[in-house]
């Protein structure tokens, strides 16, 4: 028999989407340093102790909305793997693209990323540094991705971990700090995956 729904968490979650939506709407627009409780308080409608309740400090809201879009990006990551059933380094390939390509045109990462005052560049830490909700969460559902997708049971788990962690790694530092265009940074990060790859695909 099918449970019948929760109103109270039903209206909770609804409530959380709200003041993420909110949060990452200011950021966007003003940047993070322009994000207050009680400000957000206030756009969705609640007290500063309910606001609380669901988020106890801006820190554990940064790594919400931050989560938020990187699960976006993950679906789209394993959109572009699915796209190439049987070949690993085109699957990658895609998938580096798309996250590159969308990243660059993301107005969050954007926000961020051009934040100059003090207050404004206290999100860096959360997006590049911290080993959640960006890195570590990456580097886990990429490498479930990989095996799933494409087995390569001549690598351990550790060292699918590892092939993944560089290739997450790559991605973010071109992502964060660009140099020149996608498609060359997309061509460098191939080739240092294909270098390892390689033996493993021959055998």
């Amino acid at each position: 028999m099918a449970e019948t729904p929760n109103f109270q968490t039903e209206m909770r979650q609804l409530l959380r989407e709200r003041i993420i939506d909110s949060t990452r709407g200011i950021v966007c627009a003003e940047g993070w340093g322009a994000v207050n409780m009680s400000r957000l308080a206030k756009e969705v409608g609640v007290s500063r102790p309910v606001m609380y309740k669901e988020f106890g400090n801006k820190h554990e809201l940064a790594e919400v909305v931050i989560r938020r879009e990187v699960d976006g990006f993950l679906v789209g990551i394993a959109e572009a793997v699915a796209a190439h059933p049987e070949d690993v380094l085109a699957g990658l390939r895609e998938a580096v693209d798309y996250t590159l390509r969308t990243g660059a045109d993301n107005t969050l990462l954007k926000a961020v990323l051009a934040g100059r005052t003090a207050p404004d560049t206290a999100l860096l830490p959360v997006l590049m540094t911290e080993p959640e909700p960006v890195l570590g969460r990456a580097i886990e559902a990429v490498t479930a991705l990989v095996r799933s997708q494409y087995g390569l049971t001549a690598l351990s788990d550790t060292e699918l971990a590892s092939l993944t962690e560089t290739l997450v790694r790559l991605a973010l530092s071109h992502l964060f700090q660009p140099t020149g265009p996608i498609d060359k940074a997309v061509d460098q990060i191939i080739v240092v995956i294909a270098s390892v790859l390689g033996p493993v695909l021959a055998g």
